[in-house]
């Protein structure tokens, strides 16, 4: 989705054991929840044979029905009737669930954050009791797992991925030029800008307007910057407010991409622009002629709102990269995203513990890849099965990336990560509040307990 969806109801325990790097113990270890020990029943959870499968989730319209074929296959060899229904109120819906003593066998979570918190309550099944930890991890792109463990061991396996660390331009426009397709650092990045610059076109196109949830684009740009510099032990420690979020560091991050997005001709239609420019126009100037922006730094669901010629024609039209490192930061190309994760309720069931095994495998997907819309969280995944080259090279980045992190403010407390987080943005990019202030305010807003 282009809007991120809000961490509903995810408490601060769940925060703040999301992505600690001290959390990361031996997943076989016998710590965790006790009420989803080896092979125990989850509240609600019962043994039967039904061959029937319960699954909730946030995703609806054409993204349920590409779901559901690829589910089809599966459902015809296993004999295992699957029945999933969609909610766009999932968080709360399954909380409620579970705490009335429905829930469902499967839940697909949106953010790490609402798994964690009624794992912490005993409701979920610790996928080392049913899955082959080693083998799943091996498969997956470096990380992924970690936004799902607590107390060392991991409680949902991740069904799709978003990738958001991309950097995309105007293929033919930009290529005639002779700019970098592939910068080594946001350095390098910043002198492709300058060079952009100087020909008197703006470099960057961005928008952050979103109605409610004006400011969510900006939030990327700092966990972009904050992973860069400082690495995922840093950027987890942030996330699961182990250091303050005014800690300097963080101050620092917030400076440095100011130097981008602040300074005069970088951004088409400067700081005002950027408020006023709904998040899915931004790029759309790109592809005027000659083009009035060339850069949009954008997860892989950007194409859903370019203009419908460049749509048909993607892999001519566009040209993208991975957002780069940043030189003296983190030694290597992390991967900034997010993803449907699968969590267990009903552990007794042995239906339910074989769809999760084909659900978080790198088997699952083949149809809804080849509708498009769709990336495997598997590097192993068979990539011929996307639908053009553009997608397929998404799927390479992350796949060769060194490390992938969830999307910061989707983690953290609501009252942050789409509250003061969000709105301090706006008010740092638009000079009320300096780096300090704008951190310092959002510190003081974090929940207590």
């Amino acid at each position: 989705m282009g809007k991120k969806r809000n961490l509903a109801a995810a408490g601060v325990c769940a925060a703040v054991l999301a992505l600690t790097s001290g959390c990361l113990q031996d997943p076989n270890a016998s710590g965790g929840s006790s009420g989803g020990g080896v092979g125990g029943v989850i509240d609600g959870g019962t043994a039967d044979d039904d061959k029937v499968v319960t699954m909730l989730g946030a995703f609806g319209g054409d993204e349920e029905k590409f779901f559901n074929a690829s589910l089809k296959p599966f459902e015809e060899k296993s004999g295992i009737d699957i029945q999933y229904t969609a909610d766009t109120d999932f968080t709360t819906t399954v909380k409620q669930k579970v705490n009335s003593g429905d829930a469902p066998d499967i839940g697909m979570f949106p953010q790490p954050g609402g798994l964690l918190e009624l794992a912490a309550d005993d409701k979920i099944q610790p996928i080392d009791t049913f899955l082959d930890y080693d083998e799943l991890d091996r498969t997956l792109i470096p990380g992924f797992l970690d936004a799902a463990r607590m107390n060392g061991r991991v409680y949902g396996a991740p069904m799709r991925m978003a990738v958001k660390s991309l950097v995309w331009y105007p293929k033919k426009p930009y290529d005639k030029a002779g700019y970098s397709k592939a910068p080594k650092s946001i350095q390098e990045l910043s002198g492709i800008a300058d060079k952009i610059k100087a020909g008197g076109t703006a470099p960057w196109c961005m928008g952050w307007e979103s109605d409610q949830a004006t400011g969510w684009v900006g939030t990327d740009w700092i966990e972009e910057y904050v992973l860069r510099m400082y690495g995922p032990d840093v950027y987890d420690q942030w996330v699961a407010h182990e250091i303050p979020f005014n800690d300097e560091r963080i101050v620092k991050a917030y400076d440095e991409f100011g130097k981008l997005v602040k300074t005069k001709g970088n951004v088409l239609g400067g700081v005002k622009g950027i408020l006023n420019t709904p998040f899915g126009d931004a790029m759309t100037p790109a592809f005027d002629t000659p083009p009035k922006c060339y850069l949009h730094r954008q997860g892989n669901f950007a194409t859903t709102f370019y203009p419908a010629r460049v749509q048909k024609n993607i892999d001519t039209e566009v040209g993208i990269y991975a957002f780069p490192p940043f030189e003296g930061g983190y030694d290597g190309q992390p991967i900034l995203g997010g993803g449907d994760i699968a969590a267990l309720f009903n552990g007794n069931d042995k239906d339910a513990i074989e769809v999760m095994k084909f659900l978080t495998s790198d088997k699952f997907g083949a149809e809804w890849a080849k509708a498009g819309g769709w990336l495997s969280p598997h590097a192993t995944f068979d990539a011929s099965n996307y639908p053009d080259e553009t997608t397929r090279k998404i799927a390479k980045l992350a796949a060769d990336a060194d490390i992938f992190r969830y999307d910061a403010s989707d983690a953290m407390p609501k009252e942050v990560g789409s509250g003061t987080f969000w709105t301090g943005m706006v008010d740092w990019l638009d000079d009320s509040r300096t780096s300090k202030q704008a951190t310092t305010d959002i510190e003081e807003s974090w929940p207590a307990s």
